[in-house]
């Protein structure tokens, strides 16, 4: 697909389907805009009533990404729960307003016009997939829509430099490599097998492993590609079988990782295989099963578990949601919590008036030394976080997350 086409042009009827087809808040703005100005404030209502302000969510809510997308929006919801009485005390009703973006580009895009569209928006935690958050970034850019990303590790969603973009997580041009350096290092794997689902996340993670691992001395013997949605697995894991490789590492998602596992151990392959934050969720271990077992990523997440103040965030989230966090649940929950220190901040700076869309994108650029539930948080002039980790996980069974064995820092 064409990551760098342009925004598509919404038009009002268009905007009526996708509002039918999206989430079903019922508050959306359904409005069109052409403008690419600052969103003006919204003035507060009389009588007392509270201001509404919105944060978006964009990630999968159906499909097969559905469960690592599902974790963004519950972390992000659970964020907003936590400081809505505090935005109370100032005026401010906190509303969440989810979007499915199907993990496909056309679907963020339009969802994306959307927001775009109600200025009562003033920030997105989102989104999950790389090559959905490209090109709907660049809508956000027209209308000053400030975005932070849990999970997007395509180096392309930060090096365009569009002021609306951040991410709290680190690049693949970091994450790669330290996988890469793990199965040479570590594991002394000699001759590689590389798969990739042909998409931004994917392929973009594929191609950062492979070059690193080539350089610590490692044999790239194939280098292949699967599609999105495919459930046989037979025809590259053949091409694997002749290439007689010690090692097998995949950029892609948890539905096809989990199947590529099953099928490799079920034709009698037994090296280790690698992933990476794609991985990185229950949803590998309903697809792979008990054949989970010594897989190995590469994740942008930390345990959350690991310490008392995590796990006491763990326990709550699966108090109020019925399950245990995913990968990416408390690094949504940072991300919302951001945007909501940003837009408090550009608040009083408006003498406690909600703020415009340009100054909470500014506020939330500018943020220095945040300390989140998952991460510490600083943004650099592009809306990296200078703080991000990779760490290392294996599934000692099939029990999900897997077990953290090592953690990178830049």
């Amino acid at each position: 697909m064409n990551l760098k086409k342009k925004a598509l042009l919404i038009s009002a009827s268009a905007l009526a389907i996708g509002l039918l087809a999206g989430c079903g808040s019922g508050s959306t703005n359904t409005s069109t805009t052409t403008s690419t100005s600052t969103a003006a404030a919204v003035p507060a209502k009389s009588g007392g009533a509270k201001t509404v302000i919105k944060i978006a969510t964009q990630s999968p809510l159906s499909g097969g990404s559905a469960v690592q997308g599902e974790a963004i929006k519950l972390g992000a919801q659970q964020s907003l729960e936590d400081h809505k009485a505090e935005f109370d005390k100032l005026g401010f009703d906190l509303q969440l307003v989810p979007y499915d973006d199907q993990g496909d580009p056309k679907k963020g895009v339009a969802n994306a016009e959307i927001i775009g569209a109600d200025p009562t928006i003033l920030g997105i935690v989102g989104h999950m997939n790389s090559g959905v958050a490209i090109p709907s970034s660049v809508v956000y850019e027209k209308y000053n829509a400030v975005m932070v990303s849990p999970s997007n590790t395509a180096t392309e969603v930060t090096d365009r430099n569009l002021k609306v973009v951040n991410r709290i997580v680190a690049r693949d041009d970091f994450q790669g490599p330290a996988a890469a350096e793990y199965a040479v290092k570590t594991v002394k794997a000699k001759n590689i097998f590389v798969i990739q689902d042909k998409t931004a996340y994917g392929q973009g993670l594929a191609e950062a492993f492979k070059d690193a691992a080539t350089k610590l001395g490692a044999t790239i013997s194939g280098y292949e590609g699967i599609t999105v949605g495919e459930k046989d697995f037979n025809g590259v894991l053949n091409i694997a079988l002749n290439k007689k490789p010690d090692f097998i590492f995949f950029g892609g998602l948890y539905a096809e990782g989990g199947l590529l596992i099953k099928q490799a151990r079920a034709k009698g392959i037994t090296v280790p295989m690698m992933g990476a934050d794609g991985w990185d969720s229950q949803g590998l271990v309903d697809t792979a099963g008990d054949k989970v077992k010594d897989a190995l990523y590469a994740s942008i997440s930390t345990d959350i578990t690991k310490t008392a103040e995590g796990k006491k965030w763990a326990d709550q989230y699966k108090a109020k949601f019925g399950k245990g966090p995913d990968g990416y649940s408390a690094y949504a929950y940072d991300c919302m919590s951001v945007i909501l220190e940003g837009i408090k901040s550009a608040a009083a700076a408006n003498g406690g008036k909600v703020p415009t869309r340009d100054k909470v994108r500014d506020a939330v650029r500018s943020t220095k030394d945040f300390q989140g539930v998952a991460t510490k948080i600083s943004f650099d002039g592009k809306g990296d976080n200078t703080y991000a980790k990779v760490f290392i996980y294996k599934f000692e069974g099939p029990t999900y997350p897997g077990t953290m064995i090592s953690e990178v820092s830049k």
